[in-house]
């Protein structure tokens, strides 16, 4: 697949090779459980707490508050039902948007089952939260609210620390599913505000299947989800995945060196990007916010063009619809219809998601794809 340009960044990212690099001996000679006593064991555990080390400096927090999960989705189950079972004498309310991840949407609809209820915030045309709103919502039996530090699809930046001090006014603990700002964005806990937040190895140049969920010290400590071992102080037993938690530290420490540089590069090739089409084709309708978006991220609706038949059209270029968790769905994304855009038009979306590793040289060659399979659709159309 050497030949495909690879823009689909917010759905995965390839192991950078100095990751692959570390983590390669605890596939092969440095095998030990980290909770065995022996010198494989010691071996595998020092690694474990030297990527401890890493996640946390990336976070800005001490090690004691990071807790090894196997990815995403995990971490945000386990913040939002784990919170909700260990507060629940408190209240039984929880507050989100109707932007969030699937993760946090299908586990508070869960939760209703066992009596808690979740209040889901409207965003604003650009897919934003308002603090405002989120004060609104706060009821004496609030004891959790949850949102994404930036969106998945549309690239949105959620204003976190304006929301973070609504919630420290008000006593409610709050996570944020912060997976994709996590390693390009201010990343510092403390500064962000955030009770908890839940990060993955694979959107930063890391491997899959690892993950953590950032637990700030003296805040309530969720319910495990499981049983078993006692790992992680409890809160995620299970056998260690040693090498994927290097792998997670190795890149926590890669984006913490990329950040700024990386910010810069990425962001001039998305915009590129988008200057090209715009240039080229007209009826081209940007989804989320034109200053406040994640660097690489430029979701865009073809009108006239739907996005299945797009897709396969771009035999050279890996792009993808809206979230990888939706890439079979043929309705329009959850996240365009709740920022208010027309059902026919979201189901022209495309979304482009720039990386590390992607070139200007890239960029012209996608931009030229896409403008000649456009072009190809609509003529097709009769309304073009």
């Amino acid at each position: 697949m050497s030949d495909i340009i690879y823009m689909d960044n917010h759905a995965t990212t390839p192991i950078a090779p100095e990751v692959l690099e570390v983590m390669m001996p605890y596939l092969t000679t440095h095998f030990g459980n980290a909770s065995s006593t022996h010198p494989f064991g010691v071996k595998a555990a020092d690694a474990v707490e030297k990527a401890r080390h890493q996640v946390a400096e990336l976070l800005g927090c001490s090690e004691a508050e990071i807790v090894f999960t196997s990815g995403a989705t995990e971490s945000d189950n386990l913040a939002i039902r784990g919170i909700a079972y260990a507060c629940r004498e408190k209240g039984n309310h929880i507050i989100t948007s109707t932007a969030e991840h699937h993760a946090i949407l299908d586990t508070c609809h869960a939760l209703a089952a066992d009596g808690f209820e979740t209040t889901y915030l409207p965003v604003d045309k650009y897919g934003m939260v308002s603090p405002d709103d989120v004060e609104a919502a706060i009821t004496p039996k609030t004891i959790l609210m949850s949102f994404m530090y930036a969106n998945n699809e549309v690239g949105t930046i959620n204003p976190i620390v304006d929301i973070a001090a609504v919630a420290a006014k008000h006593g409610v603990l709050f996570h944020s599913d912060a997976v994709q700002g996590i390693g390009q964005l201010a990343s510092d806990m403390e500064t962000l505000g955030l009770d908890l937040a839940s990060l993955t190895a694979h959107k930063i140049y890391g491997p899959k299947g690892i993950g953590a969920l950032y637990i700030r010290r003296n805040c309530s400590q969720p319910h495990s989800l499981f049983y078993g071992g006692g790992q992680e102080a409890g809160i995620r037993p299970g056998t260690l995945n040693v090498a994927g938690i290097v792998g997670l530290g190795a890149a926590c420490e890669l984006s913490k060196k990329y950040m700024e540089i990386g910010k810069n590069s990425v962001t001039t090739l998305r915009d590129t990007l988008h200057q090209k089409l715009m240039a080229s084709l007209n009826d081209i309708h940007l989804n989320g916010h034109p200053e406040q978006r994640l660097p690489g991220n430029l979701n865009l609706c073809f009108a006239g063009v739907q996005s299945h038949a797009h897709l396969a059209g771009l035999k050279r270029v890996a792009v993808s619809t809206g979230s990888a968790c939706d890439s079979e769905s043929v309705k329009a994304s959850h996240v365009l219809v709740a920022m208010g855009v027309p059902n026919e038009l979201a189901l022209t979306a495309v979304r482009f998601g720039l990386g590390r590793y992607n070139t200007a040289e890239e960029v012209d060659i996608v931009a030229d794809e896409v403008i000649k399979v456009v072009n190809r659709l609509r003529a097709l159309a009769p309304e073009w």
